[in-house]
């Protein structure tokens, strides 16, 4: 006979295990393009726009602060999977930090482009289009919203 405390435990570890999956497979690739599981993903239409400091920003996990963001370049947030960027003085861009051709991280903001280590992709820190493949997708833009006291957080 099974103990039931085993079969529970290894239930509630097998569903968290398919969750954490899940979560994982939604976080790469883009715009139809393959993640590295083999999977299509997609970006959702319109949810992309640029932000500038604004008043009246909801109380959200903050990523970042608008000082942290250097002019003409921008910072790298590994544990969110996201870059942010200020491409001209007090704006601030989003980006996904996953590159849509393999699924890599960027690791570089520098001279006005967002880099993959892996195979040398690089993106515009303005739009995150492709400057260089061999991506074929820019990357996803994120919306975020910039609070009066300069924190920077999801949309």
């Amino acid at each position: 006979m099974s103990d039931p405390t085993h079969t529970a435990r290894r239930t509630v570890l097998a569903a968290g295990a398919a969750a954490l999956a899940g979560g994982a497979l939604t976080a790469c690739g883009s715009d139809g393009e393959k993640t590295p599981q083999g999977e299509a993903a997609s970006a959702p239409a319109g949810a992309a726009t640029a932000a500038t400091p604004e008043a009246g920003s909801a109380a959200k996990e903050v990523l970042v602060k608008a000082v942290d963001v250097p002019k003409g370049g921008g910072t790298i947030l590994k544990e969110q999977k996201l870059v942010v960027t200020q491409p001209t003085a007090g704006s601030y861009r989003c980006f996904t930090a996953v590159c849509p051709h393999q699924g890599c991280l960027v690791n570089k903001v520098a001279n006005g482009s967002i880099d993959c280590p892996c195979h040398d992709s690089k993106f515009a820190i303005a739009d995150g289009a492709v400057t260089k493949g061999p991506a074929t997708k820019g990357l996803t833009e994120k919306k975020i919203k910039v609070a009066p006291d300069g924190n920077i957080s999801l949309a």
